[in-house]
C-alpha cells in the first residue's frame, strides 16, 4: 500500500529508463505525471550519482504537455520566465511564484467550502483536486520546491522593479478576487 506522506521515490537508470521503488516496475513520465495528479509527491534520483533529478523531469512533463497544445502558460508568462534568470530579479521569481500559487491555491479552496455551505449535499466538483495536485506540481517544477521557507540573501531591488512586482501582484489578487464573487 503507497504511503501517501512520503515521497514516491523513482530511481533513474543509466540507461535513462525510470523504476518506481514501491511497485518495483519501470514507469515513464506520464506515469509520474499520473502519479503527481493523483496527489503523490515524487522524488527522481540519479542511480548512479545520487543526483536528484525531479526539477528536471517535472519541467520536462510540463514541456511535453504544452509541445502538445495543452498550454497552460501563456507566452508571456513563459517569455517572462526566461528574462528572470537572465535579470537581477532572479531572486524574487519563486517568491512570487509560489505566492501567487498560494493565493490561487487559496481562493480555489475558499470558493469550494462557500459551495459545499451553500449545498452540502452537493458532490465534489470533478477534476478539483486533480488541478490543485497540478498546480502543485506546477510550483514545484518552476520554484524547484522552494515555495516553503524559501530564503535567499537579502539583495536590494530598484524601486520600479518592486514596483512592477506589487503592481502584478495586486493584478492577481484583483483577479481572484473576483472568481470567488
Amino acid at each position: 500500500m503507497a504511503d501517501m506522506g512520503k515521497p514516491l521515490l523513482i530511481k533513474r537508470y543509466a540507461s535513462r529508463r525510470l523504476y518506481n521503488t514501491e511497485t518495483s516496475d519501470y514507469v515513464t513520465l506520464e506515469d509520474i505525471a499520473g502519479f503527481i495528479r493523483e496527489g503523490r509527491e515524487v522524488q527522481i534520483i540519479d542511480l548512479k550519482s545520487g543526483d536528484d533529478l525531479t526539477r528536471q523531469y517535472l519541467l520536462q512533463i510540463v514541456a511535453e504537455h504544452e509541445s502538445r497544445g495543452e498550454s497552460v502558460l501563456p507566452i508571456n508568462v513563459l517569455t517572462d520566465l526566461v528574462r528572470s534568470y537572465t535579470t537581477h530579479a532572479t531572486s524574487s521569481v519563486p517568491q512570487f511564484l509560489a505566492a501567487s500559487f498560494d493565493m490561487f491555491r487559496e481562493s480555489q479552496s475558499k470558493w469550494a467550502e462557500s459551495m459545499t455551505q451553500i449545498n452540502p449535499m452537493m458532490p465534489k466538483i470533478p477534476g478539483l483536486e486533480a488541478m490543485q495536485a497540478q498546480q502543485e506540481a506546477f510550483l514545484k517544477a518552476m520554484t524547484g520546491n522552494m515555495s516553503k521557507g524559501w530564503s535567499a540573501p537579502e539583495q536590494p531591488e530598484p524601486e520600479e522593479d518592486l514596483d512592477a512586482i506589487k503592481k502584478q501582484l495586486a493584478e492577481l489578487q484583483a483577479k481572484l478576487s473576483k472568481l470567488n464573487k
